[in-house]
Protein backbone atom coordinates (compact mmCIF):
# COMPACT_ATOMS: atom_id res chain seq x y z
CA UNK A 1 0.00 0.00 0.00
CA UNK A 2 1.37 3.29 -1.30
CA UNK A 3 1.96 5.93 1.88
CA UNK A 4 -1.42 8.17 0.24
CA UNK A 5 -3.41 4.72 0.66
CA UNK A 6 -1.81 4.45 4.31
CA UNK A 7 -2.94 7.52 5.22
CA UNK A 8 -6.25 7.56 3.80
CA UNK A 9 -7.04 4.50 5.63
CA UNK A 10 -5.60 5.74 9.09
CA UNK A 11 -3.27 4.52 11.27
CA UNK A 12 -1.93 5.14 14.54
CA UNK A 13 1.37 5.55 14.35
CA UNK A 14 0.22 9.63 12.71
CA UNK A 15 0.79 8.72 8.82
CA UNK A 16 -2.84 10.14 8.25
CA UNK A 17 -1.76 13.38 9.49
CA UNK A 18 1.69 13.23 7.63
CA UNK A 19 -0.07 12.47 4.44
CA UNK A 20 -2.38 15.23 5.57
CA UNK A 21 0.00 18.09 6.09
CA UNK A 22 1.52 16.72 2.74
CA UNK A 23 -1.49 17.40 1.09
CA UNK A 24 -2.04 20.29 1.97
CA UNK A 25 1.56 21.86 1.64
CA UNK A 26 1.32 20.45 -2.22
CA UNK A 27 -1.97 21.76 -3.05
CA UNK A 28 -1.17 24.93 -1.27
CA UNK A 29 1.89 25.37 -3.74
CA UNK A 30 -0.79 24.70 -6.81
CA UNK A 31 -3.02 27.05 -5.62
CA UNK A 32 0.03 29.54 -5.16
CA UNK A 33 1.15 29.13 -8.34
CA UNK A 34 -2.04 28.74 -10.41
CA UNK A 35 -2.67 32.62 -8.40
CA UNK A 36 0.64 33.46 -9.85
CA UNK A 37 -0.43 32.41 -13.34
CA UNK A 38 -3.47 33.79 -13.67
CA UNK A 39 -2.38 37.58 -12.46
CA UNK A 40 -1.36 38.21 -15.64
CA UNK A 41 -4.12 37.32 -17.02
CA UNK A 42 -6.87 38.96 -14.63
CA UNK A 43 -4.88 42.29 -16.11
CA UNK A 44 -1.28 41.86 -18.10
CA UNK A 45 0.07 45.42 -16.21
CA UNK A 46 -0.43 43.95 -12.48
CA UNK A 47 1.41 41.46 -10.97
CA UNK A 48 -0.04 39.11 -8.52
CA UNK A 49 2.55 41.34 -6.08
CA UNK A 50 1.43 44.90 -7.36
CA UNK A 51 -2.18 43.51 -6.72
CA UNK A 52 -1.52 42.17 -3.38
CA UNK A 53 0.06 45.85 -2.38
CA UNK A 54 -2.29 47.65 -3.73
CA UNK A 55 -4.52 45.96 -1.57
CA UNK A 56 -3.10 46.16 1.01
CA UNK A 57 -2.87 49.74 0.47
CA UNK A 58 -7.15 50.39 -0.16
CA UNK A 59 -7.25 48.34 3.28
CA UNK A 60 -5.48 50.14 5.52
CA UNK A 61 -6.19 53.72 3.41
CA UNK A 62 -2.58 53.78 2.95
CA UNK A 63 0.57 53.48 4.58
CA UNK A 64 4.23 53.57 4.71
CA UNK A 65 6.61 51.59 2.55
CA UNK A 66 8.40 50.22 5.65
CA UNK A 67 4.75 48.81 6.55
CA UNK A 68 4.59 47.03 3.78
CA UNK A 69 7.80 45.44 4.12
CA UNK A 70 6.96 44.39 7.77
CA UNK A 71 3.64 42.70 6.55
CA UNK A 72 4.81 40.86 3.74
CA UNK A 73 8.08 40.33 5.41
CA UNK A 74 10.00 41.53 2.74
CA UNK A 75 13.56 43.41 2.28
CA UNK A 76 13.00 47.12 2.31
CA UNK A 77 14.71 47.36 -1.38
CA UNK A 78 11.85 44.57 -2.52
CA UNK A 79 8.96 46.94 -1.94
CA UNK A 80 11.08 50.05 -2.64
CA UNK A 81 11.66 48.16 -6.36
CA UNK A 82 7.78 47.30 -6.84
CA UNK A 83 6.68 50.70 -4.87
CA UNK A 84 8.43 52.76 -7.45
CA UNK A 85 7.40 50.46 -10.32
CA UNK A 86 3.85 51.08 -9.04
CA UNK A 87 4.50 55.00 -9.30
CA UNK A 88 5.68 55.03 -12.94
CA UNK A 89 2.65 53.74 -13.59
CA UNK A 90 0.36 55.84 -12.03
CA UNK A 91 -1.07 53.43 -9.71
CA UNK A 92 0.33 54.68 -6.06
CA UNK A 93 1.28 58.29 -4.94
CA UNK A 94 3.55 59.43 -1.96
CA UNK A 95 1.46 62.20 0.66
CA UNK A 96 3.36 63.99 3.83
CA UNK A 97 2.05 62.34 7.06
CA UNK A 98 0.10 64.92 8.21
CA UNK A 99 0.99 64.13 11.57
CA UNK A 100 4.83 63.33 10.91
CA UNK A 101 6.06 66.00 8.05
CA UNK A 102 8.80 63.33 7.33
CA UNK A 103 7.13 60.43 6.63
CA UNK A 104 5.42 59.09 3.77
CA UNK A 105 2.47 57.36 3.31
CA UNK A 106 1.44 55.56 -0.07
CA UNK A 107 -1.64 56.07 -1.06
CA UNK A 108 -3.47 55.04 -3.96
CA UNK A 109 -4.53 57.26 -7.14
CA UNK A 110 -7.68 57.25 -8.88
CA UNK A 111 -6.01 55.34 -11.56
CA UNK A 112 -4.96 52.43 -9.07
CA UNK A 113 -8.06 52.34 -7.05
CA UNK A 114 -9.98 51.55 -10.58
CA UNK A 115 -7.54 49.02 -11.86
CA UNK A 116 -7.70 47.19 -8.78
CA UNK A 117 -11.48 47.20 -9.09
CA UNK A 118 -11.51 45.73 -12.61
CA UNK A 119 -8.95 43.37 -11.59
CA UNK A 120 -11.01 42.01 -8.39
CA UNK A 121 -13.84 41.64 -10.18
CA UNK A 122 -12.58 39.64 -12.42
CA UNK A 123 -10.72 37.40 -9.70
CA UNK A 124 -14.36 37.28 -8.32
CA UNK A 125 -16.03 36.20 -11.33
CA UNK A 126 -12.41 33.67 -11.37
CA UNK A 127 -13.41 31.84 -8.23
CA UNK A 128 -17.14 31.60 -8.37
CA UNK A 129 -16.78 29.52 -11.63
CA UNK A 130 -13.71 27.19 -10.00
CA UNK A 131 -16.20 26.86 -7.03
CA UNK A 132 -19.21 26.30 -8.89
CA UNK A 133 -21.21 23.63 -7.35
CA UNK A 134 -20.02 24.10 -3.89
CA UNK A 135 -22.56 24.38 -1.45
CA UNK A 136 -23.12 27.11 0.96
CA UNK A 137 -21.82 24.86 4.00
CA UNK A 138 -19.03 23.75 1.57
CA UNK A 139 -17.53 27.60 1.11
CA UNK A 140 -18.28 28.35 4.31
CA UNK A 141 -16.55 25.62 6.43
CA UNK A 142 -13.47 26.55 3.36
CA UNK A 143 -13.67 30.34 3.99
CA UNK A 144 -13.19 29.19 7.85
CA UNK A 145 -10.09 27.22 7.33
CA UNK A 146 -8.69 29.35 4.98
CA UNK A 147 -9.12 32.40 7.79
CA UNK A 148 -7.88 30.09 10.51
CA UNK A 149 -4.88 28.98 8.87
CA UNK A 150 -3.51 32.24 7.77
CA UNK A 151 -4.38 33.74 11.31
CA UNK A 152 -2.45 31.04 13.15
CA UNK A 153 1.70 30.71 13.02
CA UNK A 154 4.19 33.54 13.03
CA UNK A 155 5.72 32.25 9.39
CA UNK A 156 5.68 35.29 6.88
CA UNK A 157 3.98 34.66 3.36
CA UNK A 158 5.21 37.22 0.53
CA UNK A 159 2.44 38.87 -1.46
CA UNK A 160 2.97 36.09 -3.94
CA UNK A 161 2.09 33.34 -1.45
CA UNK A 162 5.79 31.93 -1.17
CA UNK A 163 7.56 31.67 2.34
CA UNK A 164 10.87 34.39 2.36
CA UNK A 165 12.69 31.27 2.34
CA UNK A 166 11.59 29.46 -0.92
Amino acid sequence: MTSEGAGEAGTADGTTADASVETIQREMTVFARRARASAGRMHPELSLVSYTLLGHLEEKGGCRATDLAAHYALDKSTVSRQVAALERAGLIERRMDPEDHRVQVLHLTEAGTEILAQVTRSRRVAFRERLTGWSEEDLARFASYLMRYNATGTTAVTPDGRSPRD
